[in-house]
């Protein structure tokens, strides 16, 4: 059965949403040890409601219209690429997130589109593409600023590669690659542990939405291997930007 839209649940997240305020307040889990993050988290879950009325709404109203369905897929990109690059970092290289994300989610859409898997349906292009953006914005900020972080840090090793005769991108993967790659630890270990340790979304939805287990463990199969494969493009297409000096801090 599903989750009854009522006042009891507007309670609950009412009240999950202040216990991870409060906590993140009362840690300082900030960059800057400060309880700034506690305001963030509320302002993130205030944001998250409001978005997500707002997109079921939408998603009724677009799924009527090819135009409409296109135009709220672009903005989803948008908001996804403005998002990540302002993450990895905040000068006017940001628009390069456009490169990883694209990337990874454009031939994997157009594979599922062009082997009629998927639907072009509003009500059911829409999310798969929003969980494929949202793994590829999410492979992006980390392994973005997981290879900018390591060039600062390490930034001698990679003078030192110059100085042996290496060229500029050469010398900045040889320091961001391993940095980089542990973008793909979640994704990976998400996957291994499907079904022993974790229940995923997609999963629990079907099940809760009356499908079959059989039917659940396929469709939330397809959705684990496709981002795998989105977020491995994104994380190769972000170092290789972060490499050639492309994407970078001030």
């Amino acid at each position: 059965m599903l989750l009854p839209v009522s006042p009891a649940l507007g309670a609950v997240l009412a009240v999950l949403l202040a216990l991870a305020v409060t906590v993140a307040a009362w840690a300082r889990l900030s960059a800057d040890s400060t309880r700034g993050q506690g305001r963030r988290v509320a302002v993130a879950g205030v944001r998250a409601a409001v978005q997500l009325a707002v997109v079921a709404l939408a998603i009724g109203w677009v799924a009527r219209s090819g135009w409409l369905l296109l135009a709220f897929l672009l903005l989803m990109y948008g908001v996804a690429v403005r998002t990540a690059g302002r993450r990895v970092t905040a000068n006017a290289t940001w628009w390069w997130a456009a490169v990883p994300i694209g990337a990874g989610v454009l031939p994997v859409v157009a594979a599922l589109l062009l082997t009629g898997l998927v639907p072009p349906r509003g009500i059911t292009l829409v999310p798969v593409t929003g969980i494929l953006i949202g793994g590829a914005l999410t492979a992006t900020v980390l392994g973005g600023r997981r290879a900018l972080d390591e060039l600062e840090v390490r930034r001698g090793e990679v003078e030192a590669g110059l100085a042996l005769g290496l060229g500029d991108r050469d010398a900045r993967l040889e320091v961001a690659r391993p940095a980089a790659s542990d973008a793909l630890l979640p994704g990976l270990d998400q996957t291994r542990t499907v079904g022993l340790v974790t229940l995923p979304g997609a999963f629990v939805g079907m099940l809760l939405g009356g499908a079959s287990p059989l039917m659940a463990g396929a469709v939330q199969l397809f959705v684990l291997v496709a981002l795998l494969a989105v977020q491995t493009v994104a994380v190769a297409g972000v170092l290789e930007l972060v490499g050639r000096g492309l994407l970078h801090r001030d």
